[in-house]
């Protein structure tokens, strides 16, 4: 499958996306990503079957139609989840109807396109026991072991996306209101509590890191840092819990979004309200969080089954 020629009315869409929904340079690749993909699947299947045209045919939006669209998902389902094939239809129908509401087409065709049923799946957690050993394997030697012990308190603490926490200066950590602000998808902003253990953890880590560089660090600088002095990423965040989770010898694959689904298994296990952790989780959508009540269900099924009398 040949890669498409820039199209000017995904480019107006992606721009749409950030200048109406305000969503991040990330979101807006993949859509930019999963819409070049489906026009070059429909300019090869448009494509005369003896044309000896050797550059990708232009798509006009009106030559699509439900039929080639549910090819081309039968041609993702061979090598792709259904969560991803769900996620590229989901782009294909957006753009459509922005093209819609746009006037440049009359109808959607992406409109009565049925999404592929998802399977169940439950998020992956670590038990009290296992985080708390996690937590405490961290070393307190070194700058960089408090700051990754002061990295991994926050996110469990706070059950924040790793990509909020990598954004967050050193502003926005509230130490008298124990408080933090995050800046979540779609630039929303939200303040979140933040417990004693991560809050001290973070106060070691920055006293240290100013006394090993001399100089008091700004106040819209990165709360933290690699060895030099750069903004950590998402990816060495990847890194590190790898190495931790490797070193304590636990068996579970646990990646750091699984901290946050850590933390809101936690909570609902500890009798969180629902909302209140869909608000401090940053969910827009209540069903969204609700995924977590599922592991809450079998973890309160497993102890029934365990301690019942009378199975």
């Amino acid at each position: 499958m040949q890669s498409h020629p820039a199209n000017p009315l995904v480019e107006s869409f992606i721009e749409s996306l950030v200048t109406e929904k305000g969503y991040s340079d990330h979101t807006c690749r993949a859509y930019r990503k999963d819409l070049n993909d489906f026009f070059a699947f429909a300019a090869d299947d448009l494509k005369p079957r003896k044309s000896s045209l050797k550059r990708p045919l232009t798509v006009a939006p009106e030559q699509i139609d439900g039929i080639l669209i549910r090819g081309y998902l039968g041609f993702l389902h061979r090598k792709n989840k259904k969560t991803t094939i769900a996620r590229k239809l989901s782009a294909i129908r957006s753009f459509f109807k922005y093209l819609e509401k746009r006037g440049y087409i009359s109808e959607n065709p992406a409109e009565h396109v049925m999404t592929p049923k998802q399977d169940k799946t439950i998020p992956v957690y670590l038990s009290v026991d296992e985080m708390f050993r996690l937590l405490d394997s961290i070393q307190a030697d070194t700058v960089l072991d408090l700051r990754n012990r002061a990295i991994f308190e926050t996110l469990y603490s706070s059950g924040i996306r790793v990509s909020e926490l990598t954004q967050m200066n050193l502003a926005d950590v509230d130490f008298e209101g124990a408080m933090i602000r995050v800046l979540g998808k779609g630039n929303q902003q939200r303040m979140i509590p933040l417990g004693q253990k991560a809050l001290t953890a973070i106060k070691a880590y920055r006293q240290l890191l100013q006394r090993k560089s001399g100089s008091e660090a700004a106040a819209d600088g990165p709360l933290f840092v690699n060895r030099f002095n750069k903004r950590l990423t998402s990816r060495s965040i990847a890194r590190i819990l790898k190495q931790l989770i490797t070193a304590v010898g636990l068996l579970t694959p646990v990646s750091p979004h699984a901290l946050r689904h850590t933390f809101a298994t936690h909570m609902l296990d500890a009798g969180a309200d629902l909302r209140a952790v869909q608000e401090l989780l940053g969910h827009k959508s209540l069903s969204t969080t609700q995924k977590y009540t599922h592991v809450s269900i079998d973890h309160l099924m497993e102890t029934y089954d365990k301690a019942h009398p009378r199975k």
